[in-house]
């Protein structure tokens, strides 16, 4: 094979004895003008039972056609539960055609599905969620939405670096996309996003909690010193008293979760 090289977001390309042939998706063939009315049909039939449909093409036409499709795994779907009872609203941007990316997403319940995404359309999607958040929060002072994305391939990787976190499928994930991510999942267990947003919401209490806890103890011991009350030992509690009840207090935060990631 001559001239290989990579179409981000439609598939790959080469020449195979001085003929130019296409291996990619239906987005592939239909901008290089070989798609028919029957082949059209015979795809939306299949993408309508959520296949993934991989085109062989060349120059005079289609020589073959295959249907794949992905398991859907009960972790995904009870991932995407747990992320609806935290408040978390979710999107799929799929390279895939429309159809199988509504298929899947109907499959775990996915509250949005987009297909036909290019790697610019998808950074181009996680920017216009993020300037929407952030335009709401203006307007009617709730709070600044946070975009995250989940992705393993190279076409994730510029929506990955567009949301304000991005999640890389550490094991099955692509290079480019675990460092460009500020999170990987090493087991690919979706189910450990959840478990993120819960210790990040219960770290984020905790560190208020600790903030208020050392500065009143410390306001408290200035009005009795500035009252006359004062004495070394309440000093020496205002001091390391309260270092020591903050890092008490922060100490809760270990096991917590713990159960549920074994459990994922």
């Amino acid at each position: 094979m001559q001239d290989f090289a990579a179409l981000p977001g439609y598939g790959v390309s080469g020449t195979v004895d001085g003929r130019s042939y296409y291996l990619g998706n239906h987005r592939l063939i239909h901008d290089r003008g070989l798609c028919s009315p029957e082949l059209e049909a015979t795809l939306e039939a299949l993408e309508r039972q959520g296949k993934t449909v991989v085109l062989l093409g060349a120059d005079h036409g289609v020589e073959a056609l295959f249907g794949v499709a992905d398991t859907v795994k009960d972790s995904s779907r009870e991932a995407v539960a747990q992320l609806h009872a935290l408040g978390v609203k979710t999107l799929m941007l799929s390279g895939d055609n429309p159809h199988t990316a509504q298929a899947i997403a109907a499959q775990v319940q996915i509250d949005e599905a987009r297909g036909n995404q290019l790697p610019q359309d998808k950074a181009d999607a996680i920017a216009a969620l993020s300037v929407k958040g952030a335009q709401g929060a203006e307007g009617n002072g709730s709070k600044r939405v946070v975009v995250g994305m989940v992705g393993d391939g190279v076409n994730d990787a510029p929506a990955l670096a567009r949301a304000d976190i991005g999640f890389a499928m550490g094991a099955a994930g692509t290079d480019t996309a675990i460092e460009t991510a500020d999170v990987a999942l090493m087991d690919d267990d979706l189910r450990k996003i959840p478990v993120f947003i819960r210790l990040s919401r219960q770290t984020s209490t905790i560190l208020k909690q600790n903030i208020a806890l050392a500065l009143g103890i410390k306001a408290i011991f200035l009005a009795l010193t500035v009252m006359g009350l004062g004495t070394m030992w309440m000093a020496v509690f205002a001091d390391m008293g309260a270092s020591l009840l903050v890092v008490f207090n922060g100490l809760r935060l270990a096991g917590k979760d713990r159960g549920r990631a074994a459990r994922a």
